[in-house]
């Protein structure tokens, strides 16, 4: 059995790398062995489709072109150049990462898995990444492109997402590695799991693998792989509140260990459920933060924003008369609305601004 797999594994192997070098894309982070490079790009395609990522890459490059830039600038910067790709615990970790390296690694960004997987934000998957990419070490990458290639091809009906399943993907993913040139392998799984073998309509009338695929076989693409239900997203009801003063806008800092932490928002009060305007303003919240004699002079619809677990829906009020005594606090200021755009802010906020300023 253990030579039937063996087989089938250098067969599956081979097809692969042969598939790739005929139809990889031509994409920057791959004329490059810099681990730091490979760093940048493999923390910015986590949180989004390639086509996106790439100019998100090539900003953080342009304005760190090295570990040491990147390890010295402030993290509301980060953050900036970061908003729009969610996540943004995974840029506040790639600032402890950064100085981590300058403090422990004298600036040389590692290549070693046993040394990546110590940086903070850097898990098993970056690491192996990094390690093959950058060293060729012979780690195998698993993410949902290869775990879907290994599902249909050798016919594995474990949950990809379940503790064992993880566990056997893994298994599964280093026993197929050709070690000999593992970092072009990883890569060429992955990109053929993106363009051939996709989650949806993959192309299996042309996949080189389809004789011997246990899901082309079996009509059982649409099956494999299998995932556990994800758990039940939590709603959440924001009011955000738009307090004019000249040319500026109230703005405020979120802190606490909530979603968006650092990142500049308005004033804004939560509820348990969806209210109405009449009911948003004479709560005591409301009257607390603004004042007795507020009159709302715009309402916007409610907008979903959806999060991982979480849904979000907002609702903008722009509001006059507001106590002044109540406006400042300690995480709040004005600032100019030509200057917004130097602030970091969440997805939602900063695309409700350039439909409201516009």
């Amino acid at each position: 059995m253990k030579y039937i797999f063996d087989f089938c594994g250098m067969y599956f192997s081979q097809t692969i790398l042969t598939w790739y070098h005929q139809n990889k894309r031509d994409l920057p982070w791959r004329t490059t062995q810099d681990p730091y490079v490979i760093w940048l790009s493999e923390i910015i395609l986590q949180q989004t489709r390639v086509n996106q990522g790439i100019s998100y890459f090539y900003t953080f490059l342009e304005n760190y072109p090295t570990i040491r830039d990147f390890a010295n600038a402030p993290e509301d910067d980060i953050l900036r150049h970061w908003q729009g790709l969610g996540y943004y615990s995974r840029a506040r970790n790639m600032t402890k990462a950064a100085q981590k390296v300058m403090s422990d690694f004298q600036g040389v960004f590692p290549t070693n898995y046993q040394e990546l997987i110590k940086l903070p934000g850097i898990g098993e998957y970056t690491a192996a990444a990094i390690s093959s990419f950058s060293a060729n070490e012979p780690n195998a990458v698993l993410d949902g492109n290869v775990s879907r290639v290994l599902s249909r091809y050798f016919g594995i009906k474990e949950a990809i997402n379940s503790t064992a399943g993880k566990k056997l993907f893994q298994r599964m993913a280093q026993e197929v590695l050709p070690q000999e040139n593992a970092g072009i392998f990883n890569q060429a799984i992955m990109e053929f799991g993106a363009l051939q073998c996709k989650p949806q309509s993959p192309n299996c009338d042309r996949c080189p693998l389809k004789t011997d695929c246990y899901a082309f076989q079996n009509k059982e693409i649409h099956l494999l792989p299998s995932k556990l239900k994800a758990a039940k997203s939590k709603n959440r009801f924001f009011h955000y509140f738009i307090v004019r003063k000249g040319d500026s806008i109230l703005m405020q800092k979120r802190d606490g260990n909530d979603i968006w932490k650092n990142m500049y928002e308005l004033p804004l009060i939560e509820t348990e459920e969806q209210v109405s305007d009449v009911q948003i303003q004479s709560s005591p919240q409301y009257r607390n933060a603004f004042g007795e004699k507020t009159s709302i002079i715009y309402q916007s619809q409610i907008i979903k924003h959806v999060l991982s677990h979480q849904n979000i829906y907002a609702r903008f009020y722009e509001i006059k008369d507001a106590d002044e005594q109540r406006m400042i606090k300690k995480s709040r200021n004005y600032v100019l609305i030509k200057d917004l755009d130097k602030l970091a802010k969440p997805k939602l906020i900063y695309t409700f601004f350039d439909s409201f300023f516009t």
